[in-house]
């Protein structure tokens, strides 16, 4: 796992476990635990292919390449709700997919 991809994840767990989630190391990725709720949050620097089955995915990347991140898992036409966290320096903005594009 590169640098970028590391301190991804290190925003990630700091994110989730502000917002209340219990968050475990679950491979590359992390799992969010909160009530019945189990997140599957993955660090995605760059577009690459989402894993393929899921019940609840995050994916976090940073804000410039919240686009092309969004691009590829739109396309990927999947069957798992999922929604998309941007990183900047100072804060962090949550996308979900929609019919028509994303919604922040």
């Amino acid at each position: 796992m590169g640098a970028i991809t590391t301190t991804l994840r290190k925003e990630a767990e700091s994110i989730f476990t502000d917002l209340g989630y219990e968050v475990a190391t679950d491979g590359p990725s992390l799992r969010a635990k909160r009530k019945w709720r189990v997140v599957d949050v993955v660090p995605m620097a760059e577009p690459e292919e989402p894993p393929a089955s899921g019940q609840f995915r995050c994916f976090v990347t940073w804000s410039d390449s919240v686009d092309r991140v969004a691009d590829r898992l739109t396309a990927a036409d999947l069957d798992y709700e999922w929604a998309l966290i941007g990183i900047n320096e100072e804060d962090y903005e949550v996308s979900h997919p929609t019919t028509t594009g994303l919604a922040t």
